[in-house]
């Protein structure tokens, strides 16, 4: 045990001697350390067993500023006192013009309140007097105890009085009084006595040498390289065994770095990513994609509407075209959906409800094969905000336009997509969507949870490709970043993702897991 000493500690040792109890200022002394570093050291020595160190709470009290004038000149109920004796009696206007007005006030509520004068009515005037029991009035204790502060000493009261005008606090009647008028306040001071344990002393009895005391280097120096001191100088001992401080070092929020790893890996596939506004006309984002107009997901319940309509941003005939695809079909061997394709419906402005539009609108500008774009943004809809479901959320959109691409192609690509983000398991079940067909639900296998649904794909329907000049199959999809990125960072919560918890972001791990 004593080889595992620092030199500090073998130096409190020996002061604390076989038994000794030295407090920090006498410990510091003997040791010739500042009291901090003393202490330092003794609570070291307190976590090896070694020491203990015994921790006493102490409140203190001390003059204010107030109560430092007060001392000197004297309370202003007993000036006021020894003017009223000197006059027998004066008015209260006499009181202000020999005092100061505040402290004439507070003269005359502690002389009513202490009983040491009392009011009396001569003629119309109304004095106030001494009270005649009161003729050589000693000190009061309240004077007592402000005198014993601010010179140090001690009082009948009991109690060790300091230096410099502070004293362990007396809790008394006349204290509290001195408190509340802002004459004295109090503190708090811990006071630690050292004392060394059974162990310390088993220690010290195997005896510490003069060498094993001297000062230890605690981080090499070029100026011991350069002179060769190293060779001689005693260098601390250190223990990796002990934990060191946390350090929490800036990083990307997981959730960005979910966001930038999908971006990689659609880039490393041959994608180009592309933007769009948020603000979408209805016509993109749910005519022009063979959404009919008495659809439910366009009612206000999932919609931010913005109560606003703007001409359609669209060549005339590509409206044209939309709208005898949703009437009647086209020239395409389709019923379409029916009556009359209203205009102004398509004018109306809106928080696009999925990146789709992005796309398609990509797609209306580049008609011609190849084409392979995704778009990761944020979207909006009319949810009901709980554990799996907000109004704000990011989608993971893409398409594919080539010559002789089938639909074994999507499957392909999307299964590369989840095995490189850590999901080998990927299986898709049939589904619908208005604007694809055929139609999948891509799921993912998750080992504590099972299957887990994370997206929809399928291939434009011709209804949508016709109208904007495209004449090959589209291989489209649109997959949930929110449910992905849980599963990864391990939360249960979508909420999570968007909270300010600093805490969590410091702990999350930098490479997500599944």
């Amino acid at each position: 045990m004593k080889e595992e000493l620092t030199a500090s500690e073998k130096r409190v040792l020996l002061a604390l001697g076989e038994g000794e109890v030295c407090d920090q200022r006498s410990l510091s002394e003997k040791t010739g350390v500042n009291e901090d570093a003393v202490m330092q050291t003794a609570f070291f020595l307190a976590q090896k067993r070694l020491c203990e160190v015994q921790e006493e709470k102490k409140e203190f009290c001390r003059l204010t500023a107030e109560g430092r004038e007060y001392a000197e000149k004297g309370l202003p109920e007993r000036r006021a006192l020894e003017f009223l004796r000197a006059k027998k009696g004066a008015t209260v206007e006499e009181l202000k013009a020999a005092f100061d007005e505040q402290e004439a006030k507070i003269a005359i509520i502690w002389l009513l309140k202490k009983r040491w004068a009392r009011f009396e009515k001569r003629g119309a005037a109304r004095f106030l007097v001494p009270t005649e029991v009161l003729e050589g009035l000693p000190l009061g204790a309240d004077e007592e105890l402000l005198e014993i502060v601010a010179k140090g000493g001690e009082s009948e009261e009991g109690g060790e009085r300091g230096e410099g005008g502070e004293a362990e606090r007396v809790v008394s009647a006349e204290e509290r009084e001195l408190v509340s008028r802002n004459l004295l306040e109090t503190y708090s001071r811990v006071e630690r006595k050292v004392v060394a344990t059974e162990a310390g002393r088993e220690v010290l009895s195997q005896g510490i040498s003069a060498e094993e005391v001297e000062e230890e280097v605690a981080q090499l120096t070029p100026e011991h390289l350069r002179t060769g001191s190293w060779r001689t100088v005693r260098f601390k001992r250190y223990d990796v065994n002990l934990p060191s401080k946390e350090v929490f070092p800036a990083k990307v929020h997981p959730y960005q770095r979910i966001l930038d790893r999908m971006r990689r890996i659609f880039t490393e596939m041959g994608f180009a990513e592309i933007k769009g506004e948020i603000v979408q006309s209805a016509f993109w984002n749910f005519d022009a994609l063979f959404v009919p107009q008495d659809h439910p997901a366009r009612e206000m319940q999932d919609t931010f509407y913005l109560g606003a309509r703007q001409p359609t941003d669209a060549p005339e005939e590509l409206v044209k075209n939309v709208k005898e695809m949703h009437e009647h079909g086209g020239s395409l061997n389709s019923a379409g959906w029916g009556g009359a394709w209203r205009r102004e419906l398509g004018e109306e402005l809106l928080l696009r409800t999925h990146t789709t539009a992005v796309t398609l609108k990509y797609l209306a500008d580049h008609p011609e094969p190849p084409v392979k774009v995704f778009c990761i943004d944020r979207v909006y809809r009319r949810e009901t905000i709980d554990a799996t479901h907000i109004p704000e959320f990011d989608q993971l959109e893409g398409i594919v336009l080539d010559e002789g691409v089938t639909f074994c192609n999507l499957l392909g690509c999307l299964s590369a997509f989840y095995k490189k983000m850590g999901f080998p398991e990927v299986r898709f079940r049939p589904g619908y969507f208005p604007y694809t067909e055929p139609s999948v639900e891509v799921e993912v296998f998750v080992a504590e949870r099972g299957w887990l649904e994370l997206g929809g794909a399928g291939i434009f329907r011709e209804e949508v490709t016709n109208p904007v000049g495209v004449k090959h199959p589209v291989l489209a999809w649109g997959l949930g970043v929110g449910r992905l990125a849980m599963i990864q960072l391990g939360l249960t919560d979508i909420r999570d993702l968007y909270q300010p918890d600093i805490d969590w972001l410091r702990r999350a791990r930098v490479r997500a897991r599944v």
